[in-house]
């Protein structure tokens, strides 16, 4: 066997890989063999069909096979063994292959584009700065963090008359029709013109109202009137509502009730330990939104100053094939400036990954999976209901999706590391900044 490289330019080339029939003969042989021990054929004792049958009935396809298998054996093992940092997938030559005589040809050549990458040198201590941004939180928006929860966690109480906001029960009746339901409206997903009609009745009134003016999507009113949203496409004009009770939102007291259903049971017992742990809470928070932005920056910064060529017009090829019928080209074009970025990041991760040998455990990711675990729990309440059952709940998420989900968690907790290695090699400028500012920071980069 023959395998040749010819470099096209400093980052395409084309790979030939050569061969000859004493390349491929002992493996047809081979299969030859294994297809006699299994054929049966009148005439024949089982395993004793003479070699030159098989041939003649399989050989065409045990030749297929059985090249195909070696030049996609030869392949990857050569790019290895030549080191050739390849991006994207080798593209056959398909011209080579349709001109093919499979029954005839004893000699065979395979041609395949690549794109790669030469090595290339990163920088991450004197060429790498960026600011680290410390949040400094003020009273008024811990206070506005505060009447948020206390709308978040509100009370309700029954009233007489109908405001803006309030949840309005009783019984629904179309006006010209047959249909009918005891439901509630929450004025508070309405807009105000959807709500106004409502606004100023009271208990006991009756309100006439266009039913696709208050809640245009079938999906609303299938749940107006208790239906399925393909009952009520055809339904519209007029209904009532019989006012049967009014219940008025109000913000929950400063109460261990509330503490409670913020934090869990008696995480905190006093209006002053809340505000600290509502602080507190804000303040990790924010800690790692302003981490999520210099993780951006470290990496906008370090893809901008680490130069190498990629193969831009391969890669297009190569996306094109492999999501054919799935992406255009002008898709391509429009977007191929990002996936450039996220390929270069990728690569220089890889690499430093690779040059400062940075390691994922099992451990690590079980790890990273449970910190996830813990706070999409916290957020709605549920984590103290688990107790010591995160373990378990960890470990079954993680063998989920066929081990998509462990995969996803590994490379978060990859990156994490990478990053933390990136951050202390780099120089960081601390600069303090307020809500509004670190706000504008944001919105800066997207």
């Amino acid at each position: 066997m023959d395998i040749t490289l010819d470099k096209k330019g400093n980052t395409e080339a084309s790979i030939k890989i050569s061969l000859k029939e004493e390349d491929y003969q002992p493996q047809i042989e081979e299969k030859v063999k294994e297809y006699r021990k299994k054929a049966n054929l009148k005439g024949f004792r089982p395993g004793k069909v003479p070699p030159a049958i098989i041939k003649k009935m399989y050989g065409k396809g045990i030749k297929v096979e059985e090249i195909n298998q070696l030049v996609s054996q030869s392949l990857p093992k050569y790019i290895k063994d030549q080191n050739l940092n390849i991006v994207g997938e080798p593209l056959p030559n398909y011209d080579d292959a349709e001109n093919i005589d499979w029954e005839n040809q004893k000699d065979f050549e395979f041609t395949y584009d690549i794109g790669f990458v030469d090595d290339f040198e990163y920088n991450i201590t004197d060429g790498l700065k960026v600011a680290k941004y410390k949040l400094e939180l003020t009273d008024k928006e811990i206070d506005e963090t505060i009447d948020n929860l206390r709308e978040q966690f509100n009370d309700t109480e029954n009233v007489e008359d109908v405001a803006k906001d309030d949840i309005v029960n009783g019984k629904v009746v179309q006006k010209e029709g047959e249909l009918e339901n005891q439901t509630s409206i929450d004025l508070k997903q309405l807009d105000e013109k959807q709500s106004k009609v409502f606004v100023g009745a009271k208990k006991g009134d009756e309100v006439v109202f266009d039913i696709r003016e208050t809640h245009p999507e079938d999906s609303d009113v299938a749940v107006l009137l208790s239906k399925k949203p393909e009952e009520v496409a055809e339904v519209k004009g007029e209904f009532s509502l019989s006012i049967e009770s009014v219940l008025r939102r109000k913000p929950a007291e400063l109460n261990q009730e509330f503490f409670d259903k913020v934090f869990g049971k008696d995480a905190v017992k006093s209006e002053e330990e809340f505000r600290e742990k509502v602080k507190e809470t804000m303040q990790e928070n924010y800690d790692r939104e302003t981490n999520n932005l210099l993780m951006l920056d470290l990496r906008n910064t370090l893809v901008d100053n680490t130069n190498f060529e990629v193969p831009q017009e391969f890669l297009k090829r190569w996306l094109l094939e492999k999501n054919e019928g799935n992406i255009t080209q002008e898709q391509i074009d429009k977007e191929f400036e990002d996936y450039v970025r996220d390929l270069r990041w990728n690569l220089i991760v890889n690499k430093i990954s690779e040059d400062k040998e940075i390691k994922v455990e099992h451990e690590d990711v079980k790890a990273k999976a449970r910190q996830m675990i813990e706070e999409q729990l916290g957020q709605s309440g549920l984590l103290g209901q688990l107790g010591d059952n995160l373990d378990p709940f960890v470990d079954n998420y993680l063998q989920g999706e066929n081990g998509n989900n462990y995969m996803q968690v590994f490379n978060q907790a990859r990156n994490e590391k990478i990053f933390d290695f990136i951050k202390e090699s780099a120089t960081l400028e601390e600069k303090k900044i307020t809500v509004d500012e670190f706000k504008e920071e944001v919105e800066k980069r997207q």
